[in-house]
This record gives C-alpha cells, structure tokens and sequence, in this order.
C-alpha cells in the first residue's frame, strides 16, 4: 500500500481499512457491520471515521458493499465526523432511539447475519429494540473480528505511532527533569502531561510507583515524596492522533544499588529476549516465552506468574491496550503489527521494575519506535 497523506485519510487508505473488515466478514458468512462505540471504547468507530468523538455514544454500519455510514449522537460529534473527511454519509440520531440506525440497515438487508462489535456494551433495551425493528436480522458478535483487523497496521497508522514515539522520548526527558528528592508522584506526572500537551498529544494514560522493595506495582500518583535510593517507575501512554504509544522506564534517585543494577539487567536481557524473536508469523505467546525464559534461568520464575505481574506486554493502536496480549495467545503476529515488550513485574532484587520498548513488526525483526535508550536513569542528587 501506499504511503498515504496524514492531512487526511485518502481514498486508498479508506479502502484499505473497509476491504479488511470485509475479509474477515466473509470468513466469519457476515454479510455486514455494525459498530457500537461507548464513551469508553471508542477505537472501532475512530478506525473507520478518524473522527475524534466526544458523546456518550456513536454507531458506524459497513455494508457488504458500498460506503460507511456513521451515526453520530451529538451536534459536536457530528462536526468531527465531517471534518475528518473519512465518512461522507453521516446522520445525526436522537441516543438511545436507534430507528435511524434500523432503518439504514434494513434499506440493505432484508434478512442475514450482521457482526455486531461492541456487543457486549451495548445496553439491552438498545439490542431489544434493534432486534424488534429488524426481525429478520440476526446479530452475532464481532469485537474480536474488529481486534484482528487493528493487528496489522497501514503506513499512516505506523506513521502516528511514530509520532507518538517521539512525544514518549520528550515526555520521559521531562520525567526526570522533574525527579528530585523531595518532588511528590502527582508533581512529577504533572510536569509531563504539560509537555506531552504541548508537543500534541491528545490524552495520556500514566501510572508511576516510587519507593524500594516493597513496590508491587504502579498506580494513579499519589503525594508520596521521592527519597534519594528510590526507584521511580512509570507507564506512559501518550495518544497521537487516536492513536497510542507507550514507553516503560525505570529511575533511580541517586547512585544504584548494586541489587538495583542486577534487576535492570535481568529485566533489559528479558525484554532484548522478546524483542529478538518478533518477526512475521510467531505468536504473542513466543515472545512472552522468550521473556519468561530469562527470568526462568536466573532463578525467578516464580515471578513470572499472574500473582505478580499481568501481561508479558500487548500490542498498541486505537486501543491502551490493543490485542493480543503477550501472555498465552497464540494470535500470529504479522508484519506490520505494533507492540510492546515490557516483563514488567516484582522481584525481590529491587522490587517491581518497569522497562519496555514499542516496536514495528517487519520481514527483518523489530524495528523500535523510540530513540530514548534502555538504560537505568540516574537522578543525580
């Protein structure tokens, strides 16, 4: 594909995405797609609109053929949808009364099986009435379908999440511009969400934890104080154009420790393992393995189980945390897929630890999104 023009999504990229879906609506004998997007899941919308929305709720139907429909539930939705310049047929409803919705699909279909992403959102009143004004209309699920259609990435998606990676680099600088001795959690993450605002971004999704051994995990920050021996670690996610990039780094406060340093070099040989055997056609779960062995053959396997840490990483896009996970998926990573590596989790050597890079599938390996190094980051004192 093309490279295409990131002023505005172009008609091949349009294509591009809507042939996608229409192959695996084929292979799952759907003959359509409806989309619900709620306030707090809105990527399969935003895939096929580019439109940024902001209302409780928004509709998009892909016929089998012939162009995207999208319903939008607010006057400001609908202008976002019309200056996105994605979809051309926009019709503004009255949430939660879905006859417009019913009657657009039954113009194209008198009976049949319809994907239904977002499903299990969807309120039951809503899918009561939908069904009810189109009785004929069998409604099967479909999230999953929309999340193997995201997997694989076109050139102006990888292109924001780029973007994204250059924000993480600027925004971890002005991380550790803000640790000192002294400065407290929520201080520190306001000073970067004012420079990630500042280079773009339009939303962030950060979790930090300070303190030694007995950190177990991260949090939203609290007013604790960093001391100097404290390691700081965090999770930042800024979102670029709907679009989410995500860098995981560790400080320390001051010189390390001698155990500090043997967990950051556990954890950099865990996440350089995983990174090594990402290519076109192994599974979330080979580069889950190729972190959990490390940990394995040091000694802290035990740590690798579900009473310490969540996923071994996951992939990245519209969603925080887009599918698949890294941790027992046999889902095939293709080329250009994006993820995360990050065998965040608790060891007794310094307590929970945080590292990871994002990186682009392609036919020779990983390519890193980020220019900042793996390295423990010391906070002179």
């Amino acid at each position: 594909m093309k490279q295409s023009n990131d002023d505005g999504l172009n008609a091949s990229e349009i294509e591009w995405r809507c042939q996608r879906i229409r192959k695996a609506l084929a292979a799952n004998d759907l003959e359509a797609l409806l989309i619900f997007s709620p306030a707090w899941r809105r990527e399969n919308v935003r895939y096929l609109s580019d439109a940024a929305l902001e209302a409780s709720a928004a509709f998009a139907y892909l016929p089998s053929s012939g162009a995207v429909t999208a319903f939008a539930c607010s006057n400001e939705d609908e202008l976002s949808l019309r200056k996105s310049g994605f979809v051309s047929d926009i019709r503004l409803i009255d949430f939660p009364d879905v006859v417009h919705i019913a009657d657009c699909i039954g113009a194209d279909l008198r009976s049949g099986r319809i994907g239904l992403a977002g499903l299990e959102f969807l309120p039951q009143r809503i899918m009561a009435q939908l069904q009810a004004l189109l009785p004929h209309i069998e409604f099967q699920r479909a999230s999953a379908l929309m999340d193997s259609v995201r997997l694989v990435k076109s050139d102006l998606e990888i292109s924001r999440l780029r973007a994204g990676g250059v924000i993480c680099d600027k925004s971890w600088q002005a991380f550790l511009d803000a640790c000192r001795p002294g400065a407290r959690e929520f201080e520190i993450i306001a000073g970067v969400e004012a420079r990630l605002r500042g280079e773009g971004a339009e939303d962030n999704f950060m979790i930090i934890a300070s303190g030694g051994t007995e950190v177990m995990g991260m949090t939203p920050p609290s007013d604790r104080r960093l001391k100097v021996g404290d390691l700081v670690r965090t999770e930042l996610t800024p979102q670029t154009r709907g679009y989410w990039t995500q860098i995981c780094r560790t400080a320390v406060i001051g010189e390390p420790s001698a155990r500090q340093k043997e967990s950051f070099a556990l954890f950099e040989e865990a996440v350089a393992a995983g990174i090594a055997v990402i290519k076109p056609g192994v599974t979330a779960h080979d580069v889950a393995k190729a972190e959990n062995d490390v940990f394995r053959r040091h000694g802290y396997g035990e740590y690798c189980t579900s009473e310490y840490t969540r996923v071994r990483g996951h992939c990245l896009g519209l969603h925080l945390d887009e599918y698949p996970i890294l941790e027992d998926e046999s889902t095939v990573l293709e080329k250009n897929s994006v993820l995360i590596v990050h065998p965040n989790t608790y060891t007794p050597l310094a307590g929970y630890f945080v590292l990871g890079d994002p990186v682009v599938v392609t036919e020779r390996g990983a390519e890193r999104l980020l220019s900042t190094p793996r390295q423990l980051s010391v906070v002179p004192v």
